[in-house]
């Protein structure tokens, strides 16, 4: 059964693929047309030559002088574009017409751009026959610079075409993206905004429960305590989204088990936690301590809930990087897995497999590591029915 975030991403992919069968169609079809157009023209050209052939071949049989005026003037003179190279039987090249040539060029240098045209036109086109009795001559010609110009026309539009579209599609995901950066920041603010009055009635009754004789020493108030600093440090979180965070050199280790200690605490028993690090253990990377730390909850907490409250969660710290300048967080559970084909939507907002879930967690860590942090957060691992390994990437 397709979930909503399935037939949403469904949806786009249809949208996409229809997009881009529409441009090969257009690109198809303009190529196509093209061909056509070249088609058509080659032909007119070649009979213009052939035309110019026979000209050549009257003028040399005929005796007349007014019909060679005439055929000089409205068919050897009137071609003005297509190249011509006049050769003799062994190919030796005697005329040509329509070859630009540098000014004050050499005979020899002439006669080398000559035979380099030559080569080109017999790759283009046969030659075509002039003979006057026992003599021969051959006429060869290529292209046109219409013609040519007209073959890679389809190709520069089309490339032309696309180069607007990846513009077009880069500065509308610029937008889209400013546009959810806009929605994240509301969102955080007014989430913020929220917390902010009922916290503060919490810490007046957690001050009042902390004053009274009669809950002196009782553990649920220190615990109470922690839990209401912790909601300090979630709206200061949400209040932070959006601004340019402080980053501190900070004892990794020390603020990794301070995050996994306190959620410890608040989760299924039968959930095993283990932190270990392969660096020196005041190794310091430079991070924000309340936006890292809700980093390390929300994986963890998606850990959790892919091992249905029970497996273990192992998190190892180690350096990273050719000269040992990054710091990499190792998250390994032993969960369900995540599918290949869903690697890469699981940070994807709206992306989730609970039934009440907002999918916001792994979307809203990585926009913390990689926007914030500079770092980096992926899937290092995973494989169904084992767990799936989550690597966070900070800098020294």
């Amino acid at each position: 059964m397709l979930t909503k975030n399935d037939t949403n991403i469904f949806q786009k992919t249809r949208l996409k693929l229809v997009i881009i069968v529409i441009a090969l169609l257009i690109g198809a079809a303009t190529v196509i047309y093209s061909n056509i157009l070249v088609s058509k023209l080659s032909e007119i050209e070649r009979q213009r030559i052939a035309l110019y052939a026979r000209g050549l071949r009257f003028m040399i049989d005929s005796e007349s002088d007014d019909n060679k005026v005439f055929i000089q003037e409205e068919i050897i003179d009137a071609n003005k574009t297509i190249p011509v190279i006049l050769t003799d039987g062994q190919e030796n090249v005697q005329d040509s017409k329509n070859i630009p040539f540098p000014k004050n060029i050499a005979e020899s240098k002439k006669l080398e751009l000559l035979k380099r045209e030559l080569a080109i036109m017999k790759e283009q086109h046969n030659p075509i026959l002039v003979d006057y009795g026992p003599n021969k001559n051959y006429i060869f010609y290529k292209d046109s610079a219409l013609l040519s110009q007209l073959r890679y026309y389809p190709y520069v539009q089309l490339t032309v075409i696309a180069c607007f579209s990846l513009m077009a599609y880069f500065a509308f995901s610029y937008s889209r993206k400013a546009e959810q950066n806009r929605v994240w920041v509301g969102l955080a603010k007014e989430t913020a905004h929220q917390l902010g009055t009922p916290l503060s009635s919490l810490m007046a009754w957690y001050e009042y429960l902390k004053a009274s004789p009669n809950f002196q020493n009782e553990p649920i108030v220190e615990e109470l305590g922690k839990d209401v600093r912790r909601l300090e440090i979630i709206t200061e979180r949400f209040s932070n989204i959006g601004s340019v965070p402080t980053l501190k050199d900070e004892n990794i280790l020390r603020v990794t088990e301070n995050a996994i200690s306190y959620l410890q605490n608040r989760v299924s028993k039968k959930v095993a936690f283990s932190v270990k690090a392969e660096f020196p253990s005041d190794t310091p990377a430079k991070v924000n301590i309340p936006l890292f730390e809700w980093v390390i909850e929300n994986i963890c907490k998606n850990a959790i809930d892919a091992m249905d409250g029970k497996g273990s969660i192992d998190v190892r710290l180690s350096f990273a990087g050719k000269n040992k300048n990054n710091v990499a967080i190792d998250i390994k559970d032993t969960g369900k897995g995540i599918p290949k084909s869903k690697l890469n939507d699981v940070f994807l907002p709206g992306y989730t497999t609970k039934k009440r879930g907002w999918g916001l967690g792994l979307a809203l860590a990585k926009r913390i590591i990689e926007n914030y942090h500079q770092g980096r957060l992926y899937v290092k691992w995973s494989e169904l029915g084992k767990g799936t390994m989550f690597r966070v990437m900070l800098n020294r």
